[in-house]
């Protein structure tokens, strides 16, 4: 049998390397998160194994990422962390330098020389970034399928009737290799490549192209192939997880003479696709969503939560790899995985953990086909998986801007916005501008979440040619792409203060925190109290009791539904108090701080959404009353210290303090919704709202009160109660109005994204 003989890749056309080199071939294998990692594998003499972790180093991971293509190495893994392999071990006891061409150039025991077991495999993570001018250069005779593809770059290409169409679906598809773009020719090409070339664009489907248009344009067009075909399974999540197909004779225009460039169409999910496109709201309508992400900074990104039995829950990183991940990315209608998270890395959720071990074939319309472990016990949120996924190019960061900022994430927000026929920069009114539009202009430049919102930018100096005011009556829902599809006057504009240092600005972040209340300790803890009005005074004073209070004599007594209420910090960033330490307010009676004036609003509501009674907490003591274990408490209330909730920790008012209730003294007997909202005006901004709502049942019958069914955010089959509308009841209040209007439009964005 004839010996394969297998080339390098590499930066140089003409470097040629020492006499005597041995000719390797290098791959990433095994179970990967991201497609620029996993086990490195070599092939020697034909033969493919593995790489023993001693004596590696980050200089031998260098080599082995420059090897492939990437510019540098970002880690590198010992004891087979992405699986054990097969065969050989090659190389043991590995020593570069870092400036080597190649790993057949490192020092070593010798190719086969080896005491190691293949659970000391060693894994690298490469950068993203590819070398430029990189080129595959090839000497092998046969047997080149079971290289990976390896290229430069690759793009989609539009014909010139297809440029201006947003998202860019359709074109001919080239591979950027030896700094040189390349069409591939189409012979050997499949629907399962043009799939997985639509995901790593954004598109969870691919569809047929007009071939008559194409094949005009093939004649007139000089061509330029690239030297091998593609193969790909379908599942891989880019271009880079697929094999090479056959070796490509190029002899210029007749190299691919049977056949022509490859051209792809991709259909986009259903939030991207144009309004006027047919078909594809019939393609990705869901009837009930089975699967979304929460937690995430930037559009296709977020914690994994699936529905079953009528209650989200999250899914354990047991197993977690790519494949599984753009299951969860084309199933809510975006392209395949970037990345498959573990660790919690997008915050932890509450409630059951639903799924573990998964293991998907790739194809499955829903995370939920695929199979896992039901026996598998004992994952804990600290493992809750997350996904980053490939989501079109929609040129959203072309239309705004930071201005004036100290660093990129900071600044005065300026429009591109249609004036007198141009297109011209101008600022955003003010008026009414808060958290929630922040969001929005955050996510649009995926820049993170929001960190502040500012109604004065003075202090920062932006383009004063863009003070004039382009855009007014800005009203986000928090669940809006860009800050053009919030509601706002269009070209009636309405701005009283002006544009100038009056402008709207924002600080951005690339994490935030998280409140969750614990649904089960409120139920757990809820009881009735007659309480004498002489010692309610206070409470009084701080507006806890209902208004029928004014009128009450100091000898009559007053109902109230005391509860505890236990607040988690299941963010990245602690929750800290808009307001600075100088600025809170010293409330005499009950002589404490409220570091927030309003930290959560509690109501009762009668089934049809009216609210009957209420009540509301200052965050007189924002602190760490526990925190899990290993995470030391960072706040504490006592001798003006300093207020928050550490991430890992949680707050904790108890039944027995004061206006620690809700006020039932004027309510009559029957069945009620209690509600209670964390942060009621956005007043800090978090990575997640919807979980700022818990709703209990709850049966009064004048005596006795009993709570049950306590639930965060939405119950798929109560959405009717989570719905409750404002317009025409003087007794809610605008931020309450808001805060439900935003709930309300997030429910249905995510029916409609998912």
């Amino acid at each position: 049998m004839a010996v394969i003989h297998w080339s390098l890749w590499s930066a140089q056309l003409d470097t040629k390397l020492p006499p005597g080199t041995p000719i390797i071939q290098l791959r990433l294998a095994g179970d990967k998160h991201k497609h620029y990692e996993g086990r490195v594998e070599v092939n020697y003499n034909g033969e493919w194994g593995t790489v023993c972790d001693d004596d590696f180093s980050i200089h031998a991971a260098n080599v082995v990422c420059r090897e492939l293509g990437y510019v540098e190495a970002v880690s590198w893994s010992p004891s087979s962390k992405y699986g054990k392999g097969e065969g050989r071990i090659w190389l043991d006891n590995v020593h570069c330098s870092g400036l080597e061409r190649t790993l057949a150039q490192c020092e070593s025991n010798g190719f086969g020389v080896s005491d190691c077991k293949h659970s000391e495999d060693v894994g690298v993570v490469c950068s993203q970034r590819r070398i430029p001018g990189f080129k595959f250069i090839s000497t092998l005779t046969d047997n080149v399928e079971s290289l990976n593809v390896q290229v430069e770059d690759v793009r989609i290409r539009a014909i010139s009737s297809q440029r201006k169409r947003v998202p860019m679906t359709e074109g001919y598809l080239e591979v950027k290799d030896g700094g040189k773009w390349r069409q591939i020719c189409d012979l050997e090409w499949t629907e399962m490549n043009s799939r997985v070339i639509c995901g790593m664009y954004g598109f969870p489907g691919e569809k047929r192209y007009n071939t008559k248009v194409y094949n005009l344009l093939s004649k007139r067009r000089k061509k330029n192939y690239w030297g091998f075909g593609v193969n790909c399974t379908g599942n891989e999540a880019s271009l880079h997880g697929c094999k090479l197909g056959h070796k490509v004779e190029l002899r210029r225009n007749a190299t691919c003479d049977k056949g022509l460039p490859v051209v792809v169409n991709c259909v986009p999910g259903r939030a991207f696709a144009p309004s006027h496109a047919q078909g594809f709201s019939k393609a990705y309508k869901v009837e009930q969503p089975l699967v979304r992400l929460r937690g995430g900074a930037n559009i296709g990104e977020g914690r994994v939560e699936v529905l079953k039995n009528g209650e989200w829950g999250t899914v354990c990183d047991d197993s977690w790899n790519l494949k599984a991940a753009t299951v969860v990315c084309r199933e809510l209608g975006f392209g395949s995985a970037k990345e498959a998270l573990a660790g919690g890395k997008l915050g932890q959720g509450m409630g059951p953990v639903h799924m573990n071990e998964v293991k998907c074939s790739g194809f499955e319309k829903s995370l939920t086909e695929c199979y896992f472990n039901r026996d598998a016990l004992g994952c804990s949120h600290e493992e809750d998986a997350a996904v980053r996924c490939n989501v079109p190019a929609m040129g959203f960061q072309n239309r705004l801007r930071l201005s004036g900022g100290r660093n990129p994430f900071e600044g005065r927000v300026e429009v591109l916005a249609e004036k007198n026929g141009s297109l011209v920069w101008g600022t955003v009114c003010s008026d009414s501008w808060g958290t929630i539009e922040a969001t929005v202009v955050c996510r649009q430049l995926g820049l993170g979440f929001a960190n502040n919102a500012f109604q004065e930018t003075w202090y920062w100096p932006g383009d004063v040619s863009a003070d004039d005011v382009v855009m007014s009556g800005v009203r986000c829902s928090g669940t809006e792409m860009t800050l053009a599809q919030c509601l706002h006057h269009g070209k009636h504009l309405d701005c009283p203060r002006g544009g100038g240092r009056f402008a709207a600005g924002v600080s951005c972040s690339e994490t935030a925190p998280d409140l969750v209340l614990n649904a089960q300790v409120v139920e757990h803890t809820t009881y009735l109290e007659d309480r004498p009005m002489y010692i309610l005074q206070c409470a009084n004073e701080e507006h806890c009791l209902s208004s029928s209070a004014a009128a009450a004599t100091s000898s009559s007594y007053r109902r109230l539904l005391r509860f505890s209420s236990q607040i988690h910090n299941n963010g990245l960033t602690d929750f800290r108090p808009r307001a600075a330490h100088h600025s809170w307010i010293w409330h005499e009676c009950h002589r404490h701080y409220h570091s927030m004036e309003v930290f959560t609003h509690y109501d009762l509501l009668s089934l049809n959404g009216t609210k009957v009674a209420e009540g509301h907490k200052a965050s007189f003591c924002l602190e760490d009353t526990q925190c899990e274990e290993g995470i030391e408490k960072r706040y504490e209330c006592a001798n003006f210290g300093q207020q928050g909730i550490t991430v890992g920790c949680w707050d904790t008012y108890r039944h027995d303090i004061d206006c620690q209730w809700i006020d039932v003294t004027d309510v009559v007997p029957g069945d009620y919704i209690f509600q209670v909202v964390i942060n009621p005006n956005f007043e800090v901004a978090e990575s997640d709202y919807t979980n700022n709502v818990m709703k209990c049942r709850c049966r009064y019958d004048g005596h006795r009160i009993w709570m049950y069914n306590c639930y965060i955010g939405e119950r798929p089959e109560l959405t009717g109660y989570n719905i409750i509308e404002c317009d025409g009841h003087s007794s809610c209040s605008k931020p309450f109005c808001l805060w439900m209007t935003t709930f309300r439009r997030g429910l249905n964005s995510q029916k409609i994204n998912a």
